[in-house]
């Protein structure tokens, strides 16, 4: 999905970093290439302005008003699916696409997605406690506390949200849902509140809870793993991915994959081996990874916490 970048009026869509990663994405503009997280459609817009008659555009994203929003590109170089980013060599083998000089990842939620109560992503108005990314499939965060256990519970606030009082968190839902089920953002976000004992300046105590619960429940940090391999090897020479991404956890893993894409293969110690025989790394880092300007935070205050990195293929 993509980021939460919007900073306008609620349902509105700002693309983070758009002029950034495009100018680290676009190659050859008669490519072709992919934005494997559509949302509002900002990146997408931005890479078919670039691209020549010729260039073409696949885009794909698991919720499905994003892809009806897709419908409105009348543009014959534009195709969008209906997809998790997590399938991403099936949804390519299906439109018969080999190679593709370059793939754009736009992590985390978007503006919309945020800002409609019914999707249950935030706590600022109330609505169903659903979180899923894709509203037609899968368990809602509702449905999910109902029947986990409270260790399981207390692993995933701790693992994904980095909650110190994951464990306080979980026993207070457990028995808040032994009166009743836990329904709603505001009720979710209430308990919490009560169980986490000290506030970070300028933050809600719901904040970490609801990050934990979203990711868990749309497997986010999974399908980042599974997408970054298959998106590289598809990468003709001098292709590149570009990733954005909203905080630490997401950043680490796309830290980590590129930085083992650009590095020899590791080889025992004290093997004599030239260095000519060393197979060369499949990716280069392409500079530093790149945050937002001060103009574009003030502007789209959710913008602060995106960070683009990019490598390329050899």
């Amino acid at each position: 999905m993509t980021a939460p970048s919007g900073g306008g009026a609620p349902g509105t869509h700002v693309p983070v970093l758009l002029h950034e990663a495009l100018e680290a994405l676009i190659g050859r503009r008669d490519g072709i290439y992919v934005d494997a997280t559509f949302g509002r459609g900002g990146h997408s817009r931005g890479i078919l302005e670039r691209l020549e008659p010729a260039g073409r555009l696949f885009a794909m994203d698991r919720d499905p008003e994003a892809v009806t929003a897709a419908a409105a590109i009348e543009d014959p170089r534009f195709t969008c699916v209906h997809a998790n980013f997590g399938r991403f060599e099936a949804v390519l083998d299906a439109a018969a696409i080999d190679r593709v000089d370059g793939v754009l990842l736009d992590l985390g939620v978007s503006s919309p997605q945020l800002d409609d109560p019914v999707r249950g992503f935030s706590f600022r108005r109330d609505g169903p406690l659903d979180m899923r990314m894709d509203p037609t499939r899968g368990e809602s965060a509702a449905d999910w506390l109902a029947r986990a256990e409270e260790r399981d519970i207390g692993e995933v606030i701790r693992r994904h949200g980095e909650e110190r009082f994951a464990q306080q968190i979980a026993g207070a839902l457990v028995a808040a849902r032994a009166r009743g089920p836990v329904r709603g953002t505001r009720e979710l976000a209430a308990l919490v509140a009560a169980a986490v004992r000290t506030r970070e300046p300028g933050q809600d105590p719901a904040t970490r809870t609801f990050q934990a619960l979203r990711i868990h429940v749309n497997q986010e940090l999974e399908e980042l793993e599974v997408v970054l391999p298959a998106a590289a090897a598809r990468l003709c020479p001098g292709g590149r991915l570009a990733v954005i991404s909203f905080h630490s956890l997401e950043d680490r893993i796309v830290k980590r994959f590129m930085r083992e894409m650009s590095s020899p293969p590791p080889l025992p110690p004290r093997l004599p081996v030239r260095a000519a025989d060393i197979a060369p790394p499949r990716m280069r880092l392409v500079g530093r990874s790149v945050t937002a300007s001060a103009a574009e935070i003030a502007a789209n205050p959710r913008a602060r916490s995106a960070r683009l990195r990019v490598a390329e293929a050899r």
